[in-house]
């Protein structure tokens, strides 16, 4: 069984940054691409970021430029550092990745942190 656990999520101000992390734990297991998704009251959960294992990255126009998603693969960790944050990027933030356990692929998601941009 893998977990993905993630943290970093809080109350900012207009402006302000964050950064989140999602930690994957378990055993016999590896990581392909990883992203961060986020979904905000009454709308569809929505893709933010993505990152391949080689470190390709892409992002949602609504946040180029201001957010950056990286990761650790040592740590199996996946990071979404957010400036310039506005109160539409409010919404609870997912990680989600892709993940081999022995030989077969899954596609795991985190349990959510929430954003709260004030203006």
């Amino acid at each position: 069984q893998v977990q993905l656990v993630e943290s970093g999520g809080g109350l900012v101000q207009a402006g302000g940054s964050l950064r989140l992390s999602c930690a994957a734990s378990g055993r016999h297991f590896s990581i392909n691409a990883m992203a961060w998704y986020r979904q905000a009251p009454g709308k569809q959960r929505e893709l933010v970021a993505t990152i391949t294992s080689g470190g390709t990255t892409n992002y949602a126009g609504t946040v180029e430029g201001r957010f950056t998603i990286s990761r650790d693969n040592a740590k199996n960790t996946v990071y979404l550092q957010m400036n310039s944050l506005k109160p539409e990027d409010t919404a609870v933030y997912y990680c989600n990745a892709n993940i081999v356990v022995v030989t077969t692929r899954y596609n795991y998601w985190g349990q959510g942190t929430q954003v709260l941009v004030s203006s």
